[in-house]
């Protein structure tokens, strides 16, 4: 299997890669692998390479992406074998997803899988089911099949904006201004009390079935809960549940915010307080056989914003202070661990971010070496390929 990372820029090169993987390992039954952001190919491609060398040389053999169940068994379809290609398994996937270089992770994995197909590597996603744009076809279908013209409009009239929340997220519209005005989880309750109200034929109960997902999507997405923090308890139980069931070793990718074996404090909401991620579940329940590895980055072009040098009171300024293109820190060492004691702040860019309001973009942490073990930090990024 090719494990090389020439072809895609990772700036780490193969030695530390594997020199990386090698510490991350040790004991570690689930490794969190946080980017402080979804879009840059960097990052991306550090936390697909690292899983290649855990799998290959570690024994890790499953992949749990926040995402629902749903997409989840699409992908795992696809690295198991099944038909289309990577970017048709990724089209339900949740939109961060759906870039070329996760196409590239599940090709590699499809390979693997190929290579040694008694000792697979699974995937899954760490969310519940959740509601695809199939739904909202069938609901619609069955409306016109039976609803009358009035019932019908009214019906279009809650769905058609809320299944935007598919392509980008509600909260997401919010902060770039183009969302449509009415909360989209009121639309779907109005919609699922239309449906109710329709004749009952025989597909009535998935039908409604299926408006219950789409509610519950909408419900629990970041601006129906109103929380950027995810459901720690959740996920984590997801993860952990599959450790415990299939014996395998999972590496977990997700943002640094969820990944942080610590709680975390949202710069975007300090008033929330420190507030429980799925890594801090998975170290109250795994120990020290849960790792969190953080890649960071000093600055660089995501494609739709250019992100300046950090500020002073950020750790990735600390890491830049050394003009490598990429270079990473065990903080589980006691000598260098005591120079990382104490609160800080990492560096976060979502989809909501801000040039303007670039001091708000973090998470706030107890400690470096509490909230992660090993720190990655690369100078410089790029934006992710979109798939089309």
């Amino acid at each position: 299997m090719n494990n090389d990372s020439t072809s895609t820029r990772v700036p780490l090169s193969d030695a530390a890669l594997d020199e990386l993987a090698g510490s991350v390992a040790g004991p570690a039954v689930i490794v969190g692998i946080g980017g402080s952001t979804r879009f840059s190919r960097e990052i991306s491609g550090t936390q697909d390479r690292l899983l290649r060398r855990l799998v290959l040389h570690h024994g890790f053999r499953a992949l749990a992406v926040q995402d629902g169940a749903g997409a989840g068994a699409a992908l795992d379809r696809y690295v198991s074998g099944g038909p289309g290609s990577a970017a048709d398994a990724l089209a339900h996937a949740w939109r961060p997803q759906r870039t070329e270089e996760t196409a590239a992770a599940l090709e590699w994995i499809r390979a693997f899988n190929r290579e040694h197909p008694n000792d697979p590597v699974r995937v899954f996603g760490v969310k519940p089911a959740q509601a695809g744009r199939d739904d909202y076809d069938a609901v619609l279908a069955y409306a016109h099949a039976s609803a009358p013209p009035e019932q019908l409009a009214a019906m279009e009239a809650h769905l058609g904006p809320i299944r935007s929340a598919h392509d980008i997220d509600e909260h997401v519209q919010r902060a770039r201004g183009t969302h449509p005005g009415r909360p989209f989880a009121e639309h779907a309750r109005d919609a699922l009390a239309l449906v109710r109200s329709l004749p009952r034929t025989g597909a009535y109960d998935a039908v409604v079935a299926r408006m219950r997902l789409i509610v519950d999507f909408h419900e629990h997405s970041v601006a129906g809960r109103g929380d950027y923090g995810g459901e720690a308890a959740v996920w984590s139980g997801v993860i952990g549940d599959f450790r415990q069931r299939t014996g395998a070793r999972v590496v977990y990718w997700d943002g640094i915010a969820h990944t942080s074996a610590a709680e975390t404090v949202l710069g975007m909401a300090p008033e929330r307080g420190a507030q429980a991620t799925v890594g801090s579940v998975l170290r109250e329940r795994f120990g020290a056989r849960y790792v969190s590895v953080a890649v960071g980055f000093h600055h660089g072009d995501l494609g739709s914003v250019v992100v300046p040098e950090p500020g002073a009171d950020l750790i990735d300024a600390r890491l830049g202070a050394q003009e490598a293109p990429a270079h990473w820190l065990d903080l589980r060492a006691e000598d260098v661990r005591r120079h990382w004691d104490g609160p800080a702040k990492a560096r976060v860019i979502s989809g909501v971010y801000d040039p303007g309001q670039d001091a708000t973009g973090y998470i706030g942490v107890p400690s470096p070496a509490e909230a992660f073990d090993v720190l990655v930090h690369i100078r410089r990024v790029s934006p992710v390929r979109w798939l089309p």
